[in-house]
């Protein structure tokens, strides 16, 4: 793929991901090329492109007689994406505890999780995501691992969240943030791994009690 294709291809990937937060896409939602390609600018080629990249991270999938549908995950698939979810985290925030010298990253933790909590005041929940993607990548620049960078965006958390719009989960995310920014700051290597898995045992346990009153 040459690079002004690939460039067009990320538009569109990103853009149904970012679709995704902001709930104009929706699982379950059948997506159209013609549509996509009117929507994002950008050539029939490309929408394929990104559309395979999308079905090859679990994002889409393409069905027979309906084409490319958003997935839905069922609560056991859910469950699935966040057992392995919980150890990718546990391995992020303990590699970014142990970089004691990179401080942009730390500047970038700071300013994003005061922003989410700014966003969560005035509930604007796409700041609130913008930041959080901020945070995510300040963290993963701080771990400094090539194959984590390249694993961590296809664990399906975009999915998860956006089948389960709990407004617990939100408070669950800057409360554990909270704990995410102490022991980068701190370099508490020694509690690290545990912290961040911990985060994800958090959303699952409010994402079964969920589940479980319907």
């Amino acid at each position: 793929m040459d690079k002004p294709s690939r460039a067009a291809s990320d538009t569109v990937f990103y853009g149904v991901l970012s679709c995704l937060e902001k709930q104009t896409f929706v699982p379950g939602q059948r997506l159209i090329e013609a549509d996509l390609a009117t929507a994002f600018g950008v050539s029939r080629n490309s929408i394929r492109e990104a559309l395979q990249r999308l079905v090859a991270e679990g994002v889409i999938e393409l069905l027979k007689h309906k084409g490319a549908v958003i997935r839905v995950l069922g609560f056991k698939e859910t469950m699935a994406v966040l057992d392995v979810a919980e150890l990718m985290s546990g391995l992020l925030l303990r590699s970014a505890s142990m970089n004691r010298e990179a401080q942009k990253p730390r500047d970038v933790l700071e300013q994003s999780l005061q922003e989410m909590v700014d966003a969560d005041t005035v509930r604007d929940d796409l700041s609130f995501n913008r930041s959080r993607r901020q945070f995510y990548r300040a963290l993963l620049d701080l771990a400094d691992n090539r194959e984590l960078r390249r694993l961590f965006p296809m664990i399906g958390m975009p999915l998860v969240y956006a089948q389960y719009r709990l407004p617990s989960l939100q408070q669950i995310r800057i409360q554990d943030y909270r704990l995410f920014l102490d022991v980068v700051l701190h370099n508490r290597v020694d509690v690290a791994e545990d912290i961040g898995r911990r985060h994800v045992q958090n959303v699952r346990a409010c994402i079964c009690e969920n589940y479980s009153r319907r």
